[in-house]
This record gives C-alpha cells, structure tokens and sequence, in this order.
C-alpha cells in the first residue's frame, strides 16, 4: 500500500480503479473540536491548522464539533464553521466498528482513528479518553490515567517530585483548607503565583504579592476549579520541550517563550501579540539542551504519557531545570510551540500528524492483546 501511496504522487495519470482502490483504503479519521472548556476557541483554531495540513491523500476526514452545550455534531464539509447541513450525532459501536450516528439511529460516518483537539476541561482531563477506551477505539494522545493526573498540576507535581525531578515549591488552597497570607509569605515568599489546578491556556492565573489580593484571587480561582495552587516565583528563562511517542519516546529540541510583559498569562499567549515571542530552537547550550530533552522524557515516562505531551520548564539564573508543568493536548495552532519545536527538529507538521495516528493505532493493537476484557458467553 505505501508503494501504491508513493507511485500515486508521482503520477497524475494513475488508472481510476486504483484511484479507487486507494480512497477506499483511506484511514478514516474524525478530528473533534470544540467542546465546553474555557479554551473552546483555541481549540477551534489548533483543529483549523490540523485540517489545513493532514494529509488528505491518505486520510478521509470526519469533522466532529462539540458546542458549548456539550452537543455533538458532524459536518458534511472540512470546514471549521458553522453549517447548516451539520447533524447532531452520537458515537457507538455497530459490527462495522466505531462510528457516527445519526440520533435516530443510522450510520453517518465509520471512524478508525480519532484525533480530539479539545484543550481544558473534558478534552484533555481523561474523560473524552475514557469514552475512546470503552468504544475499544484507536484516538490520538495519552490515555486515561496520564491524561487526568497532567491535567491536575498538584497531582503532575506530586507524581514529578516522587520521581526525583525539580519542581517549584507551592501550596494548595481548597474552599476547605486556604492557608493564610502570611504562611504563604513565610514558606513561598513573594511574590507568588495563583492558578486553577486543572485549567489550561493561563486561564486564571494571577501574580499576587499582597493580602487583598491572594483573598480576591483565591476565591476567584476557586470559582473556576475546586483546587488553587500557589507557586514560588522561580526567576528564570521558559523554556518547553516536546515529547513524542509511546513506550519509547523522543524529544524535540527545546523552544523558548521571551517575555516582553509580566507573566505569560492568557493574555500574553492570544491576544497582545507584542507581550511575548518565541525561539526555536533555544538559545541555550547543547548540554542544557540535552539535560532538558532527557529530563522531559523521564517526565513523560514518570507519568505514562503516549503520544504527546509538551513538557513546560523553567531554566533559573543559576541553571536549575525545574518541571512547572506538563500539557498532554498541547496546542496545533499555526503559532503553537508543539509543531514549531518538531519542526525544528526535522520532523513537518504534516509528518508529524502522520506518526501521532501511527502512535494510535499502535497503542490500540496492543491494547487488544490484553487479556483483561470478560469473554463474550455463548
């Protein structure tokens, strides 16, 4: 088949059967976008830049959309907008295997592969995993358990600190338990940083060096999650590596966010884009290169990652690296740091959509061969 692919391209002559052939052969991937998170947007825009540049010789494309309300629909076209010929489906199971279906019932579309671009809450927290882990399908990224404790950055610290990897100091503030200002002040110093534990995209996090603040900001916080941690300033450069594969994986060279404003907060990342500029690679020598590399890849492992993941550093003044957090559903946009690093490191956006769907249905044959499932009775 990859010999046919490859003729293909070199031909524009080729025989209409094997056109055929080919297409029907297709890898049938459905990209979901969307979803209810406060990233619901930035989605839309990573999902825009992944159809632009997938392969669509080699791959038949289903477009899922999940709005605000959390309604599934698929569209009729490969475009990240509103249509009116979308329909309202469910995803199940039929003797064909996985696929789209219409609420009353009818097979829309069959799906071999799903590829979920959906950052924040419900799309990279382990639940949209686990519904992919009980339809028994192939889907891009890391599985369940890896994807909830990276969404939960007290829970990705713990998990770090256990396994001998640098983290920044912090607390945990609950609407149970806050510890006060000045134990912050005592143990942290000032000033710190606020963030909702299991939000992404810098949604709600706030730079605080007085009381009044940590008590506005606390509360807010715990108006968006359950759980706020409150992290020591670490002075130093941001560096970020991407990691790539499942039991054996590889890193990227490192890239740097340059800083022209306070904190790289959400406003910095999206919407001034004077606040903040990228470097890839970074500007760092070859041994902090690879210490950075190696260190990311025994995160990745710490935590069981597949796929992907985006390992986040700080490199401090007196060349400390330290983990501050780690994203399994990093962003795809055109400016996003996840394709930029592997870019650089030789391996093209399109190239790489290629080896995550790859990454997929590998994990997936492999999962099959577990001896886990309760047999069927006759």
């Amino acid at each position: 088949m990859f010999l046919l692919r490859k003729e293909y391209e070199l031909c524009s002559e080729f025989p209409l059967f094997i056109q055929f052939f080919m297409i029907m052969n297709k890898i049938r991937v459905a990209i979901i976008f969307g979803g209810k998170s406060t990233e619901h947007e930035i989605s839309k825009l990573s999902a825009s830049s992944i159809l632009e540049k997938i392969n669509q010789d080699k791959y038949a494309i289903s477009l899922i959309k999940i709005d605000l309300d959390g309604q599934w629909w698929l569209f009729d076209e490969t475009k990240i907008e509103e249509t009116s010929s979308a329909q309202k489906i469910r995803l199940d199971r039929s003797e064909l295997g996985t696929g789209c279906f219409s609420l009353s019932g009818s097979l829309l579309s069959e799906i071999d592969v799903f590829f979920p671009v959906l950052h924040g809450t419900y799309g990279e927290d382990g639940t949209i995993q686990g519904l992919f882990r009980m339809l028994d399908a192939a889907f891009v990224g890391c599985d369940v358990l890896a994807s909830a404790n990276c969404m939960d950055k007290d829970f990705t610290k713990r998990i770090l600190r256990d396994a001998g990897i640098n983290i920044a100091p912090y607390l945990i503030a609950t609407s149970q338990m806050q510890p006060s200002f000045e134990e912050i002040e005592k143990e942290l110093g000032m000033p710190v940083y606020l963030k909702p534990a299991q939000l992404g995209s810098s949604v709600g996090v706030y730079k605080i060096d007085n009381k009044k603040d940590y008590i506005r900001y606390v509360e807010e916080g715990l108006s968006l999650d359950t759980k706020v941690l409150i992290e020591q300033e670490i002075k130093g450069r941001e560096i970020e590596c991407a990691v790539l594969g499942n039991e054996q994986p590889n890193a990227s060279l490192p890239g740097e966010i340059i800083m022209n404003s306070d904190f790289y907060d959400f406003e910095s990342k999206y919407v001034d884009s004077n606040a903040s500029s990228t470097q890839v690679p970074a500007d760092i020598t070859e041994t902090e290169t690879e210490i950075i590399r190696q260190t990311a890849i025994k995160a990745y492992k710490a935590i069981n990652c597949e796929g992907l993941a985006r390992v986040d550093f700080f490199l401090t003044q007196e060349k400390e690296v330290l983990i501050n957090e780690i994203n399994t559903l990093p962003g795809f946009t055109k400016i996003s740091m996840y394709p930029k690093m592997w870019e650089a490191t030789g391996i093209s956006y399109t190239e790489l959509l290629d080896i995550l769907i790859d990454l997929a249905i590998e994990r997936q044959k492999r999962y099959s061969q577990l001896k886990v499932f309760a047999k069927k009775v006759q």
